[in-house]
């Protein structure tokens, strides 16, 4: 009869220590496959660090390992590097005339006082009537060759050296991911600054009917390029990268400081499976907010940059550099002037985030997979 008893009691703690397990080991798989790094996948609380918080003298039975295959690896940086620039490209195509808006309202009312100049743009939805009416639906996607050429090369640096900066462990120390992406974008816009400056020449043309900011009246992307080296040399197609660091250090640092974050606290939530695609959505979209409000006034700067016309002695006729420009355009505009265009640069900058940073983080899912 005791030993009748003493097999119930053990079959009983033996299948409450096996559902016990079970649960440790489903909330453990849904943590490695939630698309983080492997960094970020080994940061364990200290009473799981070796098993899951299961204590091994608990009725004399063994403790259940953690992770027994260990983290899945990394994302091979090269690969990374190709993931975040088709990521970005995607979502390029579905921006682009967003883009075309915010490049026209920023230029509109150039250091000029408002009042002192016909507005031909008054928000998103008229301006994207307008240039549709006139230029045609091409008109909304002008400059997309030189975006899908600037996105690619940008972001594939941009993010491939943000997921370098993780393999290492660099983000993962204080302030690591805030250093990590300014660094990381100002790398991306410094190597891609010539086909950003294409694309703002591009976008920013139009007919005289509508025309806003300088018109440089380039016949495609390849033309703009030659034109561009033939007139001003090689240095000449990195005019404009004194805005254009600033602006995507801190955009790019704002948007993948917020994403890790943002994913790593809906996720802890356990609102959604880790690796739900929700996740990522709700983590791009809070991402998106952020970089929207402290990029405009970078993104504006960088645009005047870029559009301005050069003199014979290769100089820009409006503006030295980033800190003239600035000033001159609080004095002539006001503070107001440099968030010219707020409403399609969120319009842009949200979805493209979403987009691009759910794009990026699922095929970083699958590729972890296939290896």
């Amino acid at each position: 009869m005791v030993a009748h008893l003493c097999k119930l009691t053990d079959a009983e703690v033996n299948k409450s220590h096996n559902k016990e397990g079970g649960r440790v080991v489903q909330r453990t798989n849904v943590m490695d496959h939630s698309g983080m790094t492997s960094a970020q996948l080994l940061k364990t609380s200290p009473k799981e660090s070796a098993f899951c918080g299961q204590p091994s003298h608990k009725m004399g039975s063994p403790a259940v390992p953690c992770n027994v295959l260990g983290p899945p690896p990394a994302v091979w940086p090269p690969l990374d590097f190709v993931l975040g620039a088709l990521a970005c490209c995607a979502a390029c195509v579905f921006t682009n005339p967003l883009e075309v808006v915010k490049t026209r309202l920023q230029l509109q009312g150039e250091l000029r006082v408002r009042g002192s100049y016909h507005i031909h743009y008054r928000g998103v939805l008229q301006a994207l009537w307008v240039v549709g009416r006139t230029d045609g639906l091409r008109g909304l996607q002008k400059g997309l060759s030189a975006g899908l050429i600037y996105q690619g090369v940008m972001n594939g640096v941009r993010l491939g050296s943000y997921s370098w900066c993780e393999a290492l462990g660099i983000t993962a120390a204080h302030g690591g991911s805030l250093l990590s992406g300014a660094g990381a974008g100002a790398l991306g816009a410094f190597i891609a600054s010539p086909a950003y400056l294409v694309k703002t020449h591009l976008q920013a043309q139009t007919a005289d009917a509508i025309a806003v900011g300088h018109q440089h009246n380039h016949l495609g992307v390849s033309d703009a390029f030659v034109t561009i080296y033939r007139r001003d040399g090689l240095s000449g197609l990195w005019r404009g990268v004194n805005g254009a660091v600033p602006r995507v250090m801190v955009g790019s640092a704002t948007q993948l400081a917020t994403f890790t974050s943002a994913k790593d606290g809906v996720s802890h939530s356990q609102w959604f499976t880790a690796n739900a695609w929700l996740t990522a959505l709700i983590a791009a979209t809070i991402s998106g907010v952020a970089v929207a409000i402290t990029m405009t006034p970078f993104d504006v700067i960088s645009t005047r940059l870029y559009n301005q016309p050069v003199d014979e002695f290769r100089k820009g006729r409006l503006y030295h550099g980033f800190t003239d420009c600035l000033m001159k355009v609080c004095q002539a505009e006001g503070p107001l002037g440099f968030y010219k265009g707020m409403g399609p640069v969120f319009l842009r900058l949200a979805p493209h985030t979403v987009l691009s940073m759910l794009f990026w983080d699922l095929m970083r899912q699958q590729a972890v997979k296939d290896e």
